[in-house]
């Protein structure tokens, strides 16, 4: 495919000015049919020059891994073969779940002469993408034509939930700043439930901690030493129905709710515990727990590609589908967005669940409705408005406390909320033994 570039443009645009004035002038006549004749003569010239493809070597560096709404360097290798210099314009193909700056990127090479150019691309979706090539916007020797040729190169990369961000979870966690999320530490070394080691008593520790047989043998106080306990299972339940679709800031309640899955995967792998993951509603997936050294990369695997649908959670079947997957008792942590008409069916989930299992339910709720309690009443509609919220959040808190009388653990928060209480609500779990 041809186009004219713009310097023919502008030449065309002076000959109709000079045929204009030629109109008023007839003497100066003969000189727009010398002006449009060389400059059509110099057009076919360009073209025929133009006709056989460059000699061009393409290769693209992307990572294969790409987190979600952050953006990241590409960058295009473009080498001359030919025998004569070039200049073009290039456009490589991203998907149309990509945003990108930086693009087209114009060059000009020697023989022989190679250059890389720079974009950025800012995935807006998790999946598997392909990058299948490029388009080069090659100017003619005279520059007055732009040929497009396409140049195939194929990439392939991943999209993941945003890894930067549990990175900085991860790096939070190593050096036990965890307390900056609002993460509380909640037990103390030798208060756990599962035996650890022998020690020295220390002088103020209650005298239930002192082992007698070791005290007699060492002729010592010798006390002993507990931990959390550890090889428990962690299952992850998350919705993916029409519910989780809510965008907040750019992400999805879907986006945020995987992003603090991660977050206390790792936690839970530090602890020594097993994760899994159960998805319904849209995506449906099932990774039994496992504890394993690349546990929360696993994990991340099987994540990366679960999307929302446009349809309404069956909440009674993807308890049957848990049942049957999962025999060993283990920590079942849904993750969801209900409305009234879910309540019913969430509380059977998590009452028939907690028969077997100790559930926690994070039922997400959207920030505008703790914007529009602190919003001020200047009128009727706003009154009205204000009656129709605290009736909705009555319905939650009713759910909640229903959740609460069923030993269920309960948790109304917003998404942005959702990893520290998660991770506080599974922190609290070890430490009273009750898992």
């Amino acid at each position: 495919m041809i186009f004219p570039s713009t310097l023919q443009i502008g030449l065309w645009c002076i000959i109709a000015a000079v045929g204009l004035a030629a109109s008023f002038f007839p003497a100066a006549g003969h000189l727009w049919y010398m002006a449009a004749g060389l400059t059509l003569g110099a057009a076919l010239l360009d073209d025929f020059l133009n006709r056989r493809c460059p000699a061009i070597a393409l290769s693209r560096e992307v990572r294969h891994n790409l987190p979600v709404t952050v953006w990241s360097k590409v960058a295009v290798k473009i080498t001359n073969n030919g025998r004569s210099s070039i200049s073009l314009d290039i456009h490589d193909h991203c998907a149309p779940d990509f945003t990108v700056r930086n693009q087209p990127c114009s060059v000009s090479l020697s023989p022989g002469q190679c250059a890389t150019l720079n974009y950025e691309v800012f995935p807006t979706r998790r999946g598997h993408y392909i990058f299948s090539g490029a388009d080069l916007f090659v100017n003619s020797p005279l520059h007055l034509w732009q040929k497009k040729w396409f140049f195939p190169s194929v990439s392939e990369t991943k999209v993941f939930p945003n890894f930067r961000e549990i990175h900085h979870f991860s790096l939070l966690a190593t050096h036990h700043h965890l307390s900056r999320l609002g993460i509380k530490k909640l037990t103390r070394r030798g208060e756990g439930r599962e035996f650890h080691q022998l020690r020295d008593y220390r002088q103020g520790e209650g005298l239930q901690n002192i082992d007698w047989k070791a005290t007699s043998r060492y002729r010592r106080l010798i006390a002993k030493d507990y931990q959390d306990e550890r090889d428990q299972q962690i299952v992850f339940v998350l919705d993916c129905g029409r519910r989780m679709r809510h965008v907040e800031s750019g992400k999805s309640h879907l986006d945020q709710a995987l992003n603090s899955i991660l977050l206390l995967a790792y936690v839970a792998a530090r602890q020594g515990d097993g994760v899994g993951f159960y998805s319904f509603g849209g995506t449906q997936k099932w990774l039994p727990p496992r504890k394993q050294g690349d546990s929360v990369r696993a994990l991340l695997l099987a994540m990366y590609d679960v999307e929302s649908s446009t349809d309404a959670s069956d909440y009674l079947q993807a308890t049957q589908d848990l049942l049957a997957l999962q025999g060993r008792r283990s920590l079942m942590i849904i993750i969801t967005s209900s409305r009234a008409e879910d309540h019913d069916d969430l509380l059977k989930m998590a009452r028939q669940l907690r028969r077997k299992h100790l559930v926690v339910v994070a039922d997400l709720r959207e920030n505008i409705l703790d914007e529009a309690l602190q919003a001020p009443i200047t009128g009727f509609a706003e009154a009205v408005r204000y009656e129709a919220l605290q009736h909705y959040l009555g319905e939650r808190r009713t759910l909640l406390k229903e959740m609460q009388h069923a030993g269920i653990h309960a948790l109304n928060v917003t998404a942005g909320q959702l990893p520290t209480a998660i991770v506080n609500s599974y922190l609290e779990i070890k430490s009273s033994g009750s898992l």
